[in-house]
């Protein structure tokens, strides 16, 4: 563990002094003040200029979708989505934009969806959203889809072999298709489709093919010696 000087123990003692006092305030004053702390000591880190280095939570019913995200997610990977945020919490926060006290999504329009009509986690997070705010000069409705079709575009696509190789090394481990197909949000026909891309794959892989009749290798003259024989 990194050794802190005198003056930044001294610091972080003091802090951890002060923020003894948060666990009396009430639960939204407490929420609050946890954000502005928050943004405080976003405002002396070295990565102020990074929306991510200060994530606030803010009420649900404040963050609003915006009306152009081209992106759509089929309920498969909703509902696996759905199932990340409430086994595993959530690891990224909602990208947005403020004016005026509104909140507009500008990525994550699916993470704030589930945040806002799953009961069990909107409950868990107290009807709040994560949110990374981003910079004050970037709220230009043209930078805002553009951002949005930048974060969307980085993420790529699942290429099919790459997921039939995850299913195959999964069934090497003992997971049934039914877990396969819940933990990774596949009904049972993809699965079984994966499966076969690799596993038929595997299965031919010492074969020996005799070379395929290819069209244009019956030369015209043979043709015209065999006119009644149909050629196949």
């Amino acid at each position: 563990m990194r050794q802190l000087s005198l003056t930044g123990a001294d610091v972080l003692d003091r802090a951890r002094e002060l923020f003894k006092a948060l666990v009396h305030e009430p639960l939204e004053e407490r929420i609050h003040l946890v954000n502005e702390i928050r943004r405080v000591l976003h405002g002396y880190s070295p990565f102020a200029t990074e929306p991510v280095d200060c994530v606030v939570w803010v009420p649900a019913d404040e963050v609003t979708a915006n009306d152009y995200n081209p992106n759509s997610v089929a309920p498969p990977e909703m509902r696996l989505l759905e199932h990340s945020i409430s086994e595993d919490g959530y690891t990224q926060p909602i990208v947005a934009w403020s004016r005026d006290g509104v909140f507009e999504v500008v990525d994550g329009f699916h993470r704030h969806r589930v945040g806002r009509e799953s009961a069990s986690i909107r409950k868990r997070v107290l009807g709040h959203l994560p949110l990374a705010v981003i910079q004050e000069g970037r709220q230009d409705r043209g930078d805002r889809i553009a951002a949005t079709i930048r974060h969307n575009r980085a993420r790529g696509k699942h290429q099919v072999a790459k997921m039939s190789d995850i299913v195959i090394e999964l069934k090497r481990r003992n997971w049934t298709d039914d877990k396969i197909g819940r933990e990774l949000g596949m009904d049972p026909d993809e699965v079984l489709r994966l499966t076969q891309i690799t596993g038929l794959a595997e299965m031919f892989t010492d074969a020996e093919f005799s070379k395929a009749w290819e069209a244009g290798t019956v030369s015209e003259a043979e043709v015209l010696e065999n006119p009644e024989e149909e050629i196949a």
